[in-house]
């Protein structure tokens, strides 16, 4: 029994070691997500220069995203208990309202926007 227990006291401190290097869930992270895409004209071209406006329809909050080069946006820190509306403009053309629900479990969103034809 003697010459077991530096067996089993090495063994346990190799377990130990292993479960410290483990990334370990945080419940924070269950409650933040995010939401990106791109957005496209009516003919199917990438925007640049677009703006997406994303609002929190609890607290009405804006904020606002000026799309890359490549037509690109992405807001991050978002709350799983919100829903959230997107739209996007440029030059007097304006997509259709989109929304990112709370029953969207997705951590990573993916919403394309088009912008429809100038009137």
């Amino acid at each position: 029994m003697r010459r077991l227990l530096p067996v089993l006291g090495l063994v346990l401190a190799m377990l130990s070691g292993r479960a410290l290097a483990e990334p370990q869930n945080n419940d924070a992270d269950a409650t933040v997500r995010s939401v990106e895409g791109v957005v496209r004209d009516a003919d199917g071209k990438l925007v640049p220069g677009a703006i997406v406006h994303l609002k929190n329809t609890k607290t009405l909050q804006m904020r606002s995203f000026i799309a890359k080069d490549d037509g690109s946006y992405a807001f991050h820190g978002l709350s799983t208990n919100v829903d959230y509306q997107l739209k996007a403009e440029y030059q007097n053309a304006s997509s259709d309202l989109k929304t990112l629900s709370v029953f969207d479990s997705r951590r990573n969103a993916v919403i394309n926007l088009a912008l429809n034809k100038k009137k």
